[in-house]
């Protein structure tokens, strides 16, 4: 009997480790051409992104144009506001296609981003994007000059 226990209890051990080994992280841009309506990619795409920890909640402005989302966030970000509101917009603006405004609120303290301020401010279009990659490289490019990344939230 105890041999039986010993060996479920392997078998179990097994399915455990192999189970976690088959964890693979899904590709953001899945949901590219999603729209601000579609609470379910919306969702997804907010908690793949830096700082999903910190997320509180989302709304959907869809009643009327321009389409938006609200994104509440816990106070502390370790990476700064402006990287994590720079960087998830972005994404944002990147995958889903009517998304025109962005709301990023932490706790009071609150920034407004615009797709074309920020089309603007990286002299690109967004929805040229087709992989994690390039627009990777876009922001990482972008954030090297602090003083730019200032003039943006100014």
């Amino acid at each position: 009997m105890l041999r039986i226990v010993k060996g479920m209890l392997s078998f179990l051990f097994v399915l455990f480790l192999l189970s976690g080994c088959n964890t693979s992280k899904v590709d953001i841009f899945q949901y590219k051409n999603s729209y601000v309506g579609d609470n379910n990619a919306v969702s997804h795409i907010l908690n793949s992104l830096p700082s999903n920890n910190h997320l509180k909640g989302f709304e959907l402005e869809t009643k009327e144009k321009p389409y938006g989302i609200i994104i509440h966030y816990h106070l502390e970000i370790e990476e700064g506001y402006e990287q994590t509101v720079l960087y998830n917009s972005t994404y944002l603006f990147s995958l889903i296609q009517n998304v025109e405004l962005i709301k990023f609120d932490f706790e009071g303290m609150e920034y407004e981003m615009t797709k074309g301020n920020l089309e603007k401010w990286y002299g690109r279009d967004l929805n040229e994007f087709t992989n994690k990659e390039e627009l990777e490289d876009l922001i990482q490019d972008h954030l090297k000059d602090q003083d730019k990344v200032k003039q943006l939230f100014n």
